[in-house]
């Protein structure tokens, strides 16, 4: 009760197709898709630099310790 069941969703397809029509549809449909898949390439991305920086970071942060070890002997 209250709800939205299938033949409400049903019509208003029919309504969105009859008034944009499959044509602009179906490109709407490719544009959000390429969207979608552009934000998650560079969401991995920007997970990828992410990982890279930290990684230099611990080496460089091994470096400096093992250079300050050998300055103390």
């Amino acid at each position: 009760m209250g709800g939205i069941g299938i033949w409400q969703l049903l019509i208003v397809a029919v309504i969105i197709v009859l008034l944009f029509g499959t044509k602009k549809l179906r490109n709407l449909g490719s544009d959000l898709g390429s969207a979608v898949k552009g934000f998650k390439n560079s969401i991995s991305d920007e997970n990828e630099k992410s990982a890279a920086i930290d990684e230099k970071k611990s080496v460089e942060e091994k470096v400096a310790s093992t250079t300050e070890e050998k300055d103390k002997v």
